[in-house]
């Protein structure tokens, strides 16, 4: 089903329910002591705990959850608007005004009589007018140093790939990690045996451990794929595995975490068909 064929939301009771929000806000702000004391740099740390839960809700698929968590990034938002108001940089209506006109100037195919047949074209005109109109310098520029890893090296390439530094197929990435690999696999037969944790910034090691995840993260943005969320849910099908395969082990009366590696993997085998 395509976005044009959900009925739209009743414009007055949307209107209602977002104005209803905005009261409640502004009524905690002066009257709860916790909201009273919270400070732009307090919230947006909650805003970001707020994210994470919403994106776990979206991967596993939950429709209740992802409203609810819809519903409290969404407060988060007013709550930041408030206190942007407070401070001078403008309240709620600047926030959905700023971003409105962003959007129309950033689709001139959709509001401007100009043509974008695809995705690939609409990105590319994304670039030009970042550029053009916002004065945006630099190949890598917004890009945030603060992001998730994965999200920071997709961003970076991302940006490398709309000036046409990158790769047309997925083949050659392959190749690369297979490159990457021989060059650690080459680093660790070199270099002296070392204890966990002994291997940082700078040794080889690490260099090629960093050039092979960048390479990997290359591979999942030429697949389409997030790699943040793509390694958050390999995160969460070991864990639950693990747990699977512990849970095995006591019903046959051994305890998982004495058992020798062989024995632990072979619960976790039959986890994984489980």
């Amino acid at each position: 089903m395509t976005a044009s064929e959900f009925p739209p939301e009743g414009e007055d009771r949307l209107a209602e329910s977002l104005l209803q929000l905005d009261r409640l806000v502004r009524r905690l702000r002066r009257e709860c002591p916790w909201d009273r004391e919270q400070d732009v740099d307090d919230i947006v740390a909650f805003t970001l705990e707020e994210t994470y839960e919403l994106i776990d809700a979206v991967h596993e698929d939950d429709g209740a959850a992802v409203i609810g968590e819809l519903g409290d990034l969404l407060f988060h938002i007013y709550f930041l608007s408030s206190l942007a108001r407070e401070r001078g940089w403008g309240g709620l209506a600047q926030v959905a005004g700023s971003v409105a006109q962003k959007l129309i100037e950033r689709h001139p195919h959709v509001f401007a009589g100009e043509q974008a047949g695809t995705a690939a074209e609409v990105v590319r005109r994304w670039e030009e007018i970042k550029r053009d109109r916002e004065g945006r310098q630099g190949i890598f520029h917004d890009t945030p140093a603060s992001l998730p890893a994965p999200l920071f090296a997709r961003r970076l390439q991302g940006r490398a790939a709309a000036v046409g530094f990158d790769w047309d197929r997925h083949d050659p990435v392959f190749a690369k990690i297979d490159e990457e690999l021989a060059e650690l696999r080459e680093e660790l037969s070199a270099e002296a045996p070392a204890e966990p944790g002994e291997r940082g910034p700078g040794t080889g090691v690490y260099h090629e451990v960093g050039d092979l995840l960048f390479a990997a993260v290359n591979l999942a943005r030429k697949l389409g794929v997030d790699p943040e969320l793509a390694l958050r849910s390999a995160a969460v099908r070991f864990r639950e595995r693990v747990e699977a395969a512990a849970s095995l082990a006591a019903e046959s009366g051994q305890d998982f975490n004495r058992l020798p590696l062989e024995r632990q993997e072979e619960y976790y085998q039959q986890a994984k068909k489980g």
